[in-house]
C-alpha cells in the first residue's frame, strides 16, 4: 500500500498562486498514474488533474485548464499541482490519489480507479 502525504495548501487571494506537493512512500510509485481531486463543502469529490505513470500525458477538468499544471518527479516520488490565477470557486480540500491500475495514462480517472488517498490539504481563495 502506498502512503501519500500532501502539503502546500493555504489561504490566498483571488489571482494568487499555490503549489501543492504529494510525496509517496513505496517503490512502486513510478509505475502508476497519479491524480489530484478536490472536495468543496457540501459537494462531492471531483477530479482535477491526472498524469500518466511516465509523465508524458496529462489531463485536466475543464474549469482548471490553462490555470493548473500537474507534474511529477519520479526520482523523488513526488507529484505536484501548480495552481495559478486562483478563484474563490477553487476553494476545497485537495487530495492526492493513486491509480489502482499499473502503467495507465491517467485518462478518465474517476474515484473508482483510486486505491490510495492522501489526507488532503486545504486551499482557501478569498475574493
Amino acid at each position: 500500500q502506498v502512503q501519500l502525504v500532501e502539503s502546500g495548501g493555504g489561504l490566498v487571494q483571488t489571482g494568487d498562486s499555490l503549489r501543492l506537493s504529494c510525496v509517496a512512500s513505496g517503490r512502486t510509485f513510478t509505475n502508476y498514474a497519479m491524480a489530484w481531486f478536490r472536495q468543496a463543502p457540501g459537494k462531492e469529490r471531483e477530479f482535477v488533474a491526472a498524469i500518466s505513470w511516465s509523465g508524458a500525458s496529462t489531463y485536466y477538468t475543464d474549469s482548471v485548464k490553462g490555470r493548473f499544471t500537474i507534474s511529477r518527479d519520479n526520482a523523488k516520488n513526488t507529484v505536484f499541482l501548480q495552481m495559478n490565477s486562483l478563484k474563490p470557486e477553487d476553494t476545497a480540500i485537495y487530495y492526492c490519489a493513486k491509480d489502482r491500475r499499473i502503467y495507465t495514462t491517467g485518462q478518465a480517472m474517476g474515484t473508482q480507479r483510486i486505491d490510495s488517498w492522501g489526507q488532503g490539504t486545504q486551499v482557501t481563495v478569498s475574493s
